[in-house]
């Protein structure tokens, strides 16, 4: 059976992916900082909690030897925990703003995905899924057509063009793991204000590459729909 971890997997896109992935016959563990809701989530889905707070070295730690302790592998990550930040026009924003939303969304997945190697090692068909953005893909928003131009999200945005930079350069030098990022789109969650596709939408893509097995592929960027552009 394939074993699964979610980080932020208590709410929103990392809830329905979990719930799905359950639905698929995985063992999905969620983390999140929130303990009480955390276990409050994981008894509705039928998922396993761990607490983690991607942002702090002893939580991750922790997290990595409970997983070790209790399942002793681990097949797929999935680096979903994120957030957008405080909202500043770019000549307004401070490297404070910057720093907050960095903590979360990249150096957390840097913290998780290393600590976590060891264990994904031990698994079958490893892979490693990292949740980015199409606001960050430079292509994306500088289209008038896509969505993603509509927003002048810079903390939040750059963040996610270093997720999926990051992805690539895992993917070129750690070939016994996959590695691949894939955008949700826009999906009406709290995060966005609830506006855009179904929450069932948005966690296709995640899902579609957490179920590929030995098929799945390594160093690309995708959502539901295909191939995105970088």
């Amino acid at each position: 059976m394939t074993t699964t971890l979610i980080t932020g997997g208590n709410r929103g896109l990392g809830y329905e992916v979990a719930r799905r992935l359950i639905g698929a016959g995985q063992a999905v563990w969620i983390g999140a900082r929130d303990t009480a809701g955390g276990q409050e989530a994981a008894a509705r889905l039928g998922a396993r909690f761990v607490p983690l707070d991607v942002t702090d070295d002893a939580s991750v730690k922790a997290a990595v030897a409970t997983l070790e302790e209790q399942v002793g592998h681990l097949d797929v990550l999935i680096n979903n925990a994120g957030i957008l930040g405080e909202v500043a026009a770019p000549e307004d924003m401070t490297a404070d703003q910057l720093r907050h939303v960095y903590d979360t969304n990249v150096f957390g997945l840097v913290r998780v995905t290393r600590a976590f190697l060891p264990l994904l090692r031990k698994g079958t068909d490893a892979s490693v899924i990292n949740i980015t953005s199409g606001m960050g893909s430079f292509a994306m928003t500088q289209d008038p057509a896509r969505v993603e131009s509509q927003y002048t999200l810079a903390a939040y945005g750059s963040s996610k063009s270093a997720v999926t930079m990051l992805t690539t350069q895992y993917a070129k030098t750690i070939p016994d793991i996959r590695f691949n990022a894939v955008d949700p789109g826009q999906t009406a969650t709290e995060f966005t204000g609830h506006v855009g596709q179904s929450v069932a939408e948005g966690a296709e893509g995640a899902v579609r590459l957490a179920t590929l097995g030995p098929a799945t592929p390594t160093g690309t960027l995708t959502d539901r729909a295909g191939v995105l552009p970088w």
